[in-house]
């Protein structure tokens, strides 16, 4: 139209890129790669550890001895029942806490508090995060249970109750933090099509942003039930039955858990002549809980890739 068309020959070389980036970028995913191999070799080490000694517990141990009255080491009783139970109960009472408290700080955090508080109020949830379980143990023992607990229910100081509770405390900025991430991540347009239709702002919380993130609200109290299960130092302050525990169901008695069973056998107070197979258990206890959250971990991740939605 107005010229001669011109047209250059590009050399090819022109789009390849330089020698020395290439061989950065390289380093990099080698470094990358590495990280992750030495993760997986821990992983597949920390299993190993625990196969041979667990391995030579269950040949070993008279089977009638894994289902008893209790879990007492020093008497060569190995009730399964009563750890695991115990396990499940303080995490459940940890949820029953933690789930409510932590939701609904996440949802304010992320709906209704206005940004300078959520750049206030989220450093200081996460801060809390950070607080030693032992502190949170001696809370449990010396405050919450004979000030809260004890004067409603007559329980003894140490009880399961009391220590899915202080579990739970300990657990609540896991999920406020993990949640209020996710329902921040939900698009802003599809808030304002709840607002443009007349929505109020709590139903545009509950109705719209809740479901958009509820893959991340999902693997937020899986993550947080996870921690609760592999909680030790709480467990083994409040829950009592440090020596050993009877099958209990109820909470408000003194229970024991996988962790704090765990924790006992291996400072040594229950390896002692005559129980020949006590620090075996230890191992073998400690890969039946690999196990479990290994087992959860996987259900969480199929569940979240399942529901996840891409907007």
């Amino acid at each position: 139209m107005g010229g001669p068309l011109i047209t250059a020959a590009l050399d090819a070389r022109a789009f390849q890129i330089a020698p020395r980036r290439r061989r950065r970028e390289a380093m990099v995913r080698l470094l990358f790669v590495g990280a992750a191999g030495v993760s997986v070799l821990l992983s597949a080490a920390i299993v190993l550890s625990l196969i041979g000694n667990a391995a030579t517990f269950l040949i070993q141990v008279d089977k009638t001895s894994l289902v008893s009255d209790g879990w007492f080491p020093r008497r060569g009783m190995y009730d399964l029942r009563t750890i695991v139970t115990g396990t499940l109960i303080i995490a459940g009472i940890a949820m029953l806490v933690a789930a409510p408290l932590g939701l609904a700080a996440g949802l304010y955090l992320s709906e209704y508090a206005s940004s300078r508080s959520r750049r206030i109020l989220k450093p200081v949830i996460e801060v809390l995060a950070s607080i030693p379980s032992v502190v949170l143990g001696f809370f449990a023992l010396t405050w919450l249970s004979p000030t809260v607990v004890q004067p409603l229910t007559g329980a003894p100081l140490s009880n399961m109750l009391v220590a899915g509770a202080a579990v739970g405390i300990l657990i609540t900025p896991l999920v406020a933090s993990v949640s209020e991430d996710a329902l921040h991540a939900v698009p802003m347009y599809l808030r304002e099509a709840a607002y443009g239709l007349g929505a109020r702002r709590r139903t545009t919380s509950l109705e719209v942003v809740v479901p958009a993130a509820v893959s991340g609200i999902v693997a937020a109290l899986l993550l947080a039930f996870s921690r609760a299960i592999g909680e030790t130092m709480v467990v083994a302050i409040a829950a009592g039955g440090t020596g050993g525990s009877l099958l209990q169901l109820n909470p408000l008695e003194q229970g024991q858990t996988m962790t704090a069973a765990m924790t006992a056998l291996a400072i040594g107070s229950d390896r002692v002549r005559g129980a020949e197979l006590t620090f075996e258990s230890l191992f073998f206890v400690g890969l039946l809980l690999f196990a479990m959250t290994l087992a959860l971990n996987l259900a969480s991740e199929a569940f979240v890739r399942r529901v996840r939605r891409a907007y």
